[in-house]
């Protein structure tokens, strides 16, 4: 199955309302082509509902204490509600500058700038060294590409939790439903030595 195809059929209920924008990227890119690039995404952005965002912030057991870094943040519900329901600090990225406005909008009229910050860039490029948690909801593909960088630059014991797709033969410790949508926690492993 490709990523395409496994990333339609996870969200089936979902992106029927967004399938056309998603289909065609050309009705989107026409209104942004004339103020700014349109940054190539690996992604296509679907927010992901407050239930599933509940959901994955429980199952890494986030703690105020933690640093959360949300990969692919769209328009920032995840760090926004961590820091609102937590009070840890949280970093978003994403590569679409529409997308970084809308989050940082999120968290001003969450009154949690304080504690969140939004970067736009490549998501390969984040520095995931200091994150107790990771989220993500991005593709198959990606979450294989970010696999080695996760192993080695995170440190043992850091929370990786994922919407809809796995890590390959990275088995996932906890794996729960929630409105019909999976949810899957890792803890990264010791480093070897």
């Amino acid at each position: 199955m490709t990523d395409t195809q496994a990333f339609t059929l996870s969200r089936r209920g979902a992106l029927l309302g967004a399938a056309v924008l998603i289909a065609s990227p050309a009705i989107i890119g026409r209104a942004q082509a004339q103020t700014e690039p349109t940054p190539r995404l690996d992604v296509p952005f679907v927010p992901t509902p407050q239930l599933v965002v509940d959901k994955m912030l429980e199952l890494a057991n986030v703690q105020k204490t933690d640093f959360l870094i949300d990969l692919g943040s769209g328009d920032g519900r995840i760090p926004v509600t961590a820091a609102q329901r937590f009070g840890v600090k949280a970093l978003g990225v994403d590569i679409n500058p529409q997308r970084i406005k809308e989050a940082n909008e999120r968290a001003q009229a969450a009154k949690v700038t304080e504690l969140v910050e939004f970067r736009q860039q490549d998501l390969f490029q984040t520095d995931l060294s200091q994150a107790n948690v990771l989220t993500m909801y991005l593709l198959p593909s990606v979450n294989l590409k970010l696999r080695p960088k996760i192993l080695s630059d995170m440190r043992p014991g850091a929370r990786v939790v994922s919407h809809a797709f796995n890590m390959g033969d990275w088995e996932p410790e906890q794996k729960v439903e929630v409105d019909g949508r999976t949810v899957m926690l890792w803890t990264v492993p010791p480093k070897k030595a």
